[in-house]
Parts: structure tokens; C-alpha cells; sequence
């Protein structure tokens, strides 16, 4: 089995993929479902909570850990993709997590497997980060599980962030109806997602259960279309004033790397309704869910 896509899964297969973590979540250490296992971590872009996470939740499963310095692989040396996969193949390896700045990768991975090794998806490309959604429903999940009478308002750059096209779709899929993207007119999506967007941030947030607030995707972005920081953060930052536009219990997330003063301050980001450590926390257990559901 594979997962590439967050389109890939249907609703019955999230609520599998929440009951697993809810398990995983209760007792973390189950080092016998994927003993004598080997998952290789395939990193082709920087990473620090999605490559470790994946390596805890390997390893909380009793998998062997192959994490590839591709620095130091013979890719250096012009070994192609596919020559490194078929490699690996043939050291026995039943998973490769694997995240690569190309939209296609993990499909063509997939399509050339010669062996039955599954393929997960670690963020590819402009439009997918299936893990990261997923955890993030989940977190909701945890505190406000009616998602059908749930307001939810994504907040940033939308229009480069592969986490927000994953999660617009999981959270229509679970049932949420009124889906809100907020930011400026250069960080809205080209293309029509079928939900509310506002470039009035005040409009955007106001009475909403859960704010998810997204960093500029600067890497992905011509020197000309990056904002001030200042004025950025005056506009469309998230600060505790800001923040009481939106419901008292609402609550507020970031899929990180934050940038603090910038798209949220550290008020916001430290405080009472911010849920964003807990984030982290369940990217480890929904990825112990997703290697037991896909790999044994």
C-alpha cells in the first residue's frame, strides 16, 4: 500500500487512521508490529519534525531505520533516482518515506517498484503533505470532534503551502462546511477550492473555532513577491488582540517552522489556546498509524 495523495484516502479510511493514533497515542511502544522492518527515510529537502517523527515512529514500532545523508549517497556521483530505489529494493527495505521538491516523484517511485515496498509520501511538490494533515484533523479532532458545525479559518500563504491543499481537502471530506482561507490576494489560490476566501483578516477570523496559521513559503517565491515582515505581521499577523475576533475557546495552530513576529506572535504561539506542541506530538503518533496501516 501506498500513500501519496491526501485524495488517496476517503473519509472511512481517516477515521481508521485517527483510531490507530488514538491507540499509538495511549500506548506509544509497540515495538513488535513492524519488527524486522526496514524503512528508509528519503529526504531530498530540509526537514526537522516530519523526518523525525517518521524516525520515532519507525522505531516506537520496532523498525529498522535507514535515514539516507543523501549528501553523501551515490547520488553525488550521478546514480539516478531510480538506480538508488532499485538499490535499496535489493537490500530488502518494505518503505520508503520520501519527500523531493517534485510533484510526481513518489508516483514514478511507485511505478517502478519492483518489489512490494510501500511508498509514503513525506511532502512533495506545491500541492500535497498527506502526514501533516492528517495530524492536523486528528488534533482537532482531539478537541472539537464535530466537524460538520465547526468554523475553520486557514491563515497565510495558502497559495505555496502544500500543507493547506492537503488539509482543505481532509477537513471537506471529514464534514466541515464553512472553510475560510484568509490572507492577501498574492497568497490566495489560483485555482477555486470551493471555500470562503477573505483578504480582510478581521472578516476572515471572526467567530472561528480553530485558526491555522501558515509561515510565507519564501523559498517558493520570486525576491519581488516576499512582503515586508513588518507590514505582513500589521496586516495579517496573529496577536492575542487579533485572536479575540475569533471564538474565546477557539483554537490555534501552526504546522511550523514558525516564524514569530512575522505571521503570529509569540504570545499567541505560547499561549492558552495555542495547540501546536500537541501538534508535534501527534505527528509522531499519526505516523505510528500510517506505517502500521500501510507497511505490515
Amino acid at each position: 500500500m501506498h500513500l501519496i495523495d491526501a485524495k488517496d484516502l476517503n473519509k472511512t479510511q481517516i477515521e481508521t487512521l485517527f483510531e490507530l493514533a488514538e491507540n499509538y497515542k495511549a500506548q506509544p511502544w509497540q515495538t513488535e508490529v513492524l519488527k524486522h522492518k526496514i524503512v528508509s527515510l528519503l529526504f531530498f529537502e530540509n526537514s526537522t519534525r516530519t523526518r523525525c517523527s517518521f524516525e520515532i515512529a519507525a522505531k516506537r514500532l520496532g523498525a529498522a531505520v535507514l535515514n539516507l545523508d543523501l549528501a553523501a549517497s551515490s547520488m553525488q556521483k550521478d546514480e539516478s533516482l531510480l538506480d538508488t530505489i532499485q538499490t535499496l529494493e535489493a537490500m530488502d527495505v518494505d518503505a520508503f518515506v520520501v519527500r523531493h521538491k517534485e510533484e510526481d516523484t513518489c508516483r514514478y517511485i511507485v511505478d517502478n517498484l519492483k518489489t512490494k515496498a510501500s511508498v509514503l509520501n513525506a511532502r512533495s511538490g506545491t500541492q500535497t503533505h498527506p502526514s501533516q494533515a492528517l495530524l492536523d484533523a486528528f488534533t482537532i479532532y482531539e478537541r472539537k470532534p464535530d466537524f460538520e458545525n465547526l468554523s475553520i479559518a486557514i491563515v497565510g500563504d495558502i497559495r505555496h503551502s502544500r500543507v493547506a491543499h492537503s488539509n482543505i481537502h481532509f477537513l471537506k471530506v471529514l464534514g466541515v462546511k464553512d472553510l475560510r482561507l484568509v490572507g492577501p490576494e498574492i497568497f490566495l489560490p489560483k485555482q477555486d477550492l470551493d471555500c470562503k476566501t477573505y483578504t480582510d483578516f478581521g472578516s476572515g477570523i471572526k467567530d472561528a473555532d480553530v485558526v491555522m496559521v501558515l509561515r510565507i513559503q519564501k523559498e517558493r517565491m520570486a525576491d519581488t513577491d516576499v512582503p515586508d515582515a513588518g507590514s505582513y505581521f500589521k496586516n495579517y499577523g496573529l496577536t492575542p488582540e487579533k485572536l479575540k475576533l475569533a471564538k474565546p475557546d477557539a483554537i490555534v495552530m501552526h504546522p511550523g517552522p514558525m516564524n514569530r513576529g512575522v505571521e503570529i506572535s509569540t504570545k499567541v504561539a505560547d499561549g492558552s489556546q495555542s495547540i501546536i506542541l500537541q501538534q508535534v506530538q501527534n505527528g509522531v503518533f499519526m505516523r505510528q498509524a500510517l506505517l502500521d496501516w500501510l507497511v505490515k
